[in-house]
């Protein structure tokens, strides 16, 4: 191919992926602090339970103190613990949704 067709390709492209992405972000509002918590809880439960008889999964203190926090309107204090375990169980605490468009995923470019 030549460099113009392959340049012009990666124009398509990137142009694509940043409507792609403004669109589907510009969409998702900003999450409450009581869903922030639910998810947070949720990740835990999925990946922080093992199939093991060791696992301590939905039965580890911290995560069930973090749960009634999250239940009883403390949510910061709730957040705060399963952030907290979640690093301790050596997993890294997923960000919370921005809600504004950006340019996330679009680290390569084309050359």
């Amino acid at each position: 191919m030549r460099p113009a067709t392959v340049r012009s390709i990666c124009v398509m492209f990137a142009i694509l992926a940043v409507g792609t992405v403004s669109g589907a972000s510009a969409q998702a509002p900003p999450q409450t602090p009581r869903e922030r918590c639910a998810r947070l809880i949720a990740y835990f439960d999925r990946f922080g339970a093992s199939r093991s008889e060791n696992s301590d999964g939905v039965r580890n203190h911290t995560r069930l103190s973090a749960v009634i926090d999250c239940e009883r309107g403390r949510y910061d204090e709730g957040i705060k613990e399963i952030q907290d375990l979640l690093r301790r169980k050596k997993f890294t605490v997923p960000p919370p949704p921005s809600g504004t468009p950006g340019n996330q995923g679009l680290e390569r470019t084309c050359t």
